[in-house]
C-alpha cells in the first residue's frame, strides 16, 4: 500500500508556505539566543545545552526492550486493596479522579495478581539512545517555562492524561473533580495546573501574567478523528463525487472538534493558557463502523482500505490546516507531537510479562490490524515535508510489547504506572527539551 502523502491530490492543492514567512521564522530561529541562565537546585534541574546531533532519536528510543527493575519501590509482595497499586507503581497519588482506580488496572480484585509484576519493568532504549533520566520536576520546570501541552485525543490519550496527573503528583492538581460530579461529558475538558502548595513554585521562572489558579500545565480534549464530521465529509466529496444520497457516518457515537478550534486553545493567551506544545494521536475510531458508508462485506477489512484512502486525504488536509496556522500566527515556536496509535492485544489478560517481539494477530479484533498503516501515514511529516512545526513520533514499540500492560476491562486501553505512559511522557519531554536545540530546557 502506498503511504506517502502527495502535495496535490486529485486537483486539491495544498498551500504551501510563502517564500517572505519562511525567510522571517528562518531569521527568527538563527537569532533565538542559546545563551540562558543556568538552574541547578535541590530538584535537579539541569542547565539548558544546545544539542546540534540528536542524542535519542524516535527510532533509538523504541529500539530497546522491557528489562526487569533492580529494585522495587515498595517491599509489598501482593496486593490487598486497590490502593496498594500507587505503592507498587511508586507514586505518591495521583491528580486526576476520573476513573480513578480503572485507570491503576486496580479495580478488579480478581486481577490483583498482576501487581506487582506489571509494574517490575522499565523501558531500555537502545545503545544509541542518550537520554536523560526522567524527573517529576524538570518536566513541571519545562511546562510552567516553556509552556504546557494539550493532548488531543482519544480515550487512549485520555489514559496519558491519567498518567502525567500521577507522575506530575503533588506538583499538580487536576479539574475536574469526578468524585463531587462524575458525570461529565466526555468533551469536558481536563486540566492539570500547578498546586498553589508545590515546594517547586520559589525555583520557577513564571512567564509574564501566569496564574497559577487558571493556567494550566495540561489539557486533555476528546478528540476522535482530528477533524470535524462536516470536514471530512467535505473532503470525501470533493475527492470521490458520491451520489447526493451517500451517508458517510454511521449512528456510531464519537467525539471530535475542528483543528480550527483547538488550534484557538493552542493559542489562548496568558493567563488563561501558555501552551507550547500540541500532542495528538487517532486512528482507533477510523474504522468501517463510524465510517458506515465506505463499509464492504465482500472486501478485505470490510472496506478498511477505502478508510485508509479518506485518512490519508483527510491527514493532508489537517497537517496543512495546522501547519498554514502556526505560520500565519506570528507564533512559530509552537510545535505539534502526532504520536503513534496504538492497536490492542488479543486476549491480554492471560498474559503476565512483556514479549520479547511483537507477536502477530490471530483474529484481526476491529482495525487493530490496520493501525500500522494509519502511522506510515503520518510518515510524510518527517523532514524535509513542508509541515516544519509537526513532528511524528514512532514510539509504538514500547507499547506493542507489552499485552500485560493492559486496564481490567478491556485490551486496548493501558493502565498507568507499568511504564507505557509513562514512557511517552518521557521520550515527548526528551524530544522537545533535547531533540529540537531552539526550545531545551
Amino acid at each position: 500500500m502506498d503511504t506517502k502523502l502527495p502535495l496535490t491530490l486529485r486537483g486539491r492543492t495544498i498551500k504551501l508556505i510563502g517564500l517572505g514567512a519562511l525567510v522571517s521564522l528562518l531569521l527568527t530561529l538563527y537569532t533565538f539566543s542559546s545563551t540562558v541562565t543556568s538552574t541547578v537546585s535541590r530538584f535537579g534541574f539541569t542547565a539548558p545545552t544546545k544539542n546540534p546531533e540528536s542524542p535519542c532519536s524516535p527510532r533509538a528510543w523504541a529500539d530497546g526492550s522491557w528489562t526487569r527493575k533492580a529494585e522495587l519501590p515498595t517491599n509489598l509482595t501482593r496486593m490487598t486493596q486497590s490502593a496498594d497499586a500507587l505503592q507498587f507503581m511508586g507514586f505518591q497519588g495521583c491528580a486526576s479522579s476520573r476513573e480513578f482506580y480503572w485507570h491503576l488496572a486496580a479495580d478488579k480484585e480478581e486481577q490483583w495478581d498482576r501487581f506487582p509484576g506489571a509494574t517490575a519493568w522499565d523501558w531500555t532504549p537502545s545503545d544509541d539512545c542518550d537520554v536523560r533520566p526522567l524527573a517529576r520536576e524538570a518536566m513541571v520546570r519545562h511546562l510552567v517555562e516553556d509552556g504546557g501541552w494539550l493532548l488531543i485525543g482519544d480515550s487512549v490519550t485520555e489514559n496519558h492524561f491519567f498518567s502525567l496527573s500521577c507522575l506530575l503528583y503533588p506538583h499538580v492538581r487536576a479539574t475536574p473533580n469526578y468524585t463531587e460530579n462524575p458525570y461529565f461529558d466526555r468533551a469536558w475538558p481536563q486540566n492539570l495546573y500547578l498546586d498553589p502548595t508545590s515546594e517547586l513554585i520559589p525555583y520557577l521562572s513564571f512567564p509574564p501574567g501566569f496564574n497559577i489558579s487558571t493556567t494550566p500545565l495540561v489539557t486533555f480534549r476528546r478528540v476522535d478523528l482530528l477533524l470535524e464530521k462536516d470536514e471530512i465529509e467535505d473532503i470525501y466529496h470533493e475527492m470521490h463525487h458520491p451520489p447526493p444520497e451517500f451517508q458517510l457516518f454511521s449512528e456510531e457515537k464519537y467525539w471530535s472538534m475542528s483543528p480550527k478550534e483547538y488550534m484557538q486553545i493552542l493559542y489562548s493567551p496568558l493567563p488563561r493558557a501558555n501552551y507550547g506544545t500540541l500532542i495528538v494521536s487517532t486512528g482507533g475510531h477510523w474504522t468501517t463502523t463510524l465510517l458506515g458508508g465506505l463499509r464492504n462485506q465482500t472486501a478485505p477489512g470490510h472496506g478498511i482500505d477505502a478508510v485508509l484512502e479518506l485518512f490519508k486525504e483527510s491527514m493532508v488536509a489537517w497537517a496543512d490546516e495546522v501547519q498554514q496556522t502556526i505560520w500565519h500566527s506570528g507564533d512559530a515556536m509552537k510545535q505539534v507531537i502526532v504520536r503513534a496509535y496504538l492497536p490492542g492485544h488479543e486476549d491480554c489478560q492471560e498474559h503476565r510479562e512483556p514479549w520479547k517481539e511483537y507477536q502477530p494477530f490471530r483474529w484481526n479484533w476491529y482495525n487493530w490490524a490496520f493501525i500500522k498503516d494509519f502511522n506510515a501515514i503520518f510518515e510524510v511529516l518527517a523532514p524535509p515535508s513542508p509541515y516544519r512545526n509537526i513532528h511524528y513520533l514512532s514510539i509504538d514499540r514500547p507499547a506493542l510489547l507489552r499485552p500485560d500492560a493492559h486496564a481490567t476491562g478491556d485490551c486496548l486501553h493501558i493502565m498507568t504506572g507499568a511504564g507505557v505512559l509513562e514512557g511517552w511522557s518521557h521520550y515527548i519531554w526528551h524530544y522537545l527539551t533535547r531533540e529540537l536545540p531552539d526550545r531545551i530546557r
